[in-house]
């Protein structure tokens, strides 16, 4: 204990630290680097690669707009800052998540080392959960001739809710130059390998994605074994171009296995189960083919499961492929009364780091708690997967949702750890909501909804499956419907046969989308004749309705209007060509027909009303429903009762080699 004096008359203080500052920071400089053992490096300050765009660099270095006073990047930890320049390194890959690592892991205190050479000063900052920015210590550089070590040492005490560190340089009259800077710790953390499993079929981003983890030692040194697990049924991993390289970059790491399509539950499972069976390495990292890796996230990722207090999932974020300084999501929990995937609750989408920078943006500075995290880059202590077992055998999504969510169930929460990312083509280039995955889309939501949601979703099921239908019927997307329908009636049927449906159910959703004109994509809308509707007409109808009753009316119009027979001239000719941004269920529902792009561009599709199809979809929909909401509770149970054995190892090995 000790006393303060609180107006004149002593005061006992039941905690010291309650009566100081939280920053506990000091310094020191030294004159001859110190090498850092790997092990103690939590978080290396990167530097953009030679073959990145250069629209990356905000997030490795937020720095002046004018030519005359940006960085010179000499390599991917080395940097050269001019004379007269201010440069933040309170950026997405360089500023430290301190909150999460206070939360999670043993690490109470970090030290900031770097090596620099010439004239300037640093100053070392953190933020507060509410993005408040706080200066901890500085110091100037005056070391024109010799390389000089400046080390900072800085308590992780304040960051329980949320909070940053970072550091920035000022230059003056010269330059200065920076290498090997890193947040590191003095604790001794265990050794771990990190086993890394690629499930793909498009072998040529697999290559990509190999040669990258193969070009830093430093990564290749936590790296014990690659798992590439090739499902693609022409071209194989071993015959593209550049996989002679990835072979002499991981050498005997790497090993390549060949399986029927199981999907991406069946090719992630067989990552665990080699995992588990072949490796003695004490991770696991799921990583997806069709990505772009900074390969400093998986030394991130394994630096952070190392230091872990209790094993959690870890997951990494994704970067936008197309637009690579856009961030996804901070975090993603599910809604177990709503059955879906959505933002985190204080989770921030689809940021630009180039239009805001980390230190500008609120939003960023607090920690999130999210429930799941996607396996385009999800990182698995051993003791988790022994634990709970392998993924369901649900060819492809969901899989990922329903496995973090079995892990919290058993006490493994799911962190989704920034600065540890990857870019990955975002989801509003894909159609699967209404393509072939929108059949694995509903089936595996309400498996998982079965598995996990402790409420009585029959409500929301009836409520939200219906009015999807209409949607989909308005839209004449009728495959999206039939495919909807076969997956609640294979949900209907049990579990018993989700493993002998895996490597079938893929080929049956693909052949029955056959039958329907909206399922049959051409080229381009030149491939159909012109539209028969002038311009103006069509631009009114695009104007969406936002009050309740206007919506009520359109759908009643709708209605009506798809129980009729549609025009003999609107089936040879579409009355409008309509892109895939504005073919919403009230443009479409008015019309009898219309040419609907693709959302990623590539084609078009011609849909065609039959009233007929409408009435037999809509039937087979509301007897489904009732179907679902009366034989829910039967089914819970025997979803429920068949998880030990859908999930095991020996499950999965017949799968495998039978």
């Amino acid at each position: 204990m000790t006393e303060q004096q609180v107006g004149g008359t002593p005061a006992v203080v039941e905690h010291a630290q309650d009566a100081k500052l939280s920053d506990v920071t000091s310094s020191r400089v030294a004159p001859k680097p110190n090498e850092v053992p790997a092990s103690q490096i939590l978080w290396r300050i990167i530097l953009p690669r030679e073959d990145d765009p250069l629209d990356v660099r905000p997030l490795y270095l937020d720095e002046p707009e004018t030519a005359a006073n940006r960085c010179h990047v000499t390599s991917r930890r080395s940097v050269n800052i001019p004379a007269s320049a201010k440069v933040s390194f309170s950026t997405y890959f360089n500023a430290l998540p301190a909150s999460y690592w206070k939360r999670w892991t043993t690490i109470t205190e970090t030290v900031l080392r770097m090596t620099v050479k010439g004239v300037g000063r640093l100053d070392v900052y953190r933020s507060k959960p509410n993005g408040d920015i706080v200066h901890l210590q500085g110091r100037p550089v005056r070391s024109t001739k010799s390389w000089t070590q400046l080390e900072f040492r800085i308590s992780l005490q304040p960051f329980e809710d949320g909070g940053w560190l970072w550091f920035d340089v000022f230059t003056d009259e010269g330059a200065l130059e920076i290498k090997d800077a890193a947040w590191t710790t003095d604790q001794e953390l265990p050794t771990q390998r990190t086993a890394v499993g690629i499930t793909t079929i498009r072998p040529a981003d697999a290559v990509i994605a190999l040669q990258a983890l193969g070009e830093d030692p430093a990564v290749l040194d936590v790296v014990g074994k690659v798992i590439v697990v090739d499902q693609g049924p022409n071209q194989k991993v071993k015959d593209t171009p550049g996989y002679d390289q990835a072979v002499k970059l991981l050498g005997d790491k790497l090993e390549v296995i060949e399986q029927a399509n199981l999907g991406g539950s069946g090719g992630f499972a067989r990552v665990f189960y080699e995992f588990l069976e072949n490796t003695g390495c004490e991770q696991v990292m799921l990583l997806d083919d069709d990505v772009r890796l900074e390969p400093d996230s998986v030394l991130r990722a394994n630096a952070f499961t190392r230091s872990l207090v209790n094993p959690v999932v870890v997951g990494s974020h994704m970067m936008n492929l197309q637009a690579r300084t856009r961030l996804h999501t901070t975090g993603e929990v599910v809604d177990l009364k709503e059955c879906f995937w959505r933002p985190a609750p204080g989770a921030l989408t689809d940021h630009d780091f180039a239009t805001d920078s980390l230190r500008e943006t609120k939003e960023l500075h607090p920690r999130i708690h999210g429930t799941y995290n996607g396996w385009w880059m999800c990182t698995f202590p051993r003791q988790i997967v022994e634990e709970i077992g392998l993924p369901l055998p649900l060819f492809i999504k969901w899989d990922d949702a329903e496995y973090s969510l079995r892990a919290l169930e058993h006490g493994y929460p799911t962190v989704s750890l920034p600065g540890s990312a990857i870019w990955h083509m975002p989801w509003t280039d894909k159609d699967d909501a209404t393509d072939w995955t929108a059949y694995f889309h509903v089936r595996n939501r309400l498996i998982m909804a079965a598995l996990h949601s402790p409420y009585d979703v029959r409500g929301t099921l009836l409520k939200q499956g219906l009015k999807s239908s209409l949607r989909h019927l308005f839209s004449m997307e009728y495959s999206t419907v039939v495919l909807h329908q076969k997956a609640i009636e294979d949900f209907l049927a049990g579990p018993d046969r989700l493993f002998a449906n895996l490597p079938t159910s893929l080929a049956e959703v693909r052949e029955l989308r056959k039958g329907y004109t909206d399922a049959q994509i051409l080229p381009s809308a030149g491939e159909f004749p012109a539209p028969t509707f002038d311009p103006v007409r069509a631009e009114r109808l695009l104007k969406p309705p936002v009050n309740p009753v206007v919506i009520a009316a359109r759908a009643a119009l709708s209605l009506a209007h798809h129980l009729q027979e549609p025009s003999q001239d609107a089936l040879d000719r579409p009355q409008i060509n309509v892109p895939a941004q504005g073919a919403r269920w009230f443009l479409l529902g008015a019309l009898d027909s219309a040419t609907v792009s693709n959302a990623d561009g590539s084609g078009v599709a011609f849909r065609r009303r039959d009233p007929k199809v409408f009435r037999q979809l809509m039937a087979r929909a509301a007897a489904n429903h009732r179907r679902l909401v009366q034989e829910w509770p039967r089914l819970k149970r025997a979803y429920r009762k068949a998880l030990p054995e859908l999930t095991s190892k020996e499950a999965w090995k017949q799968t495998f080699h039978g």
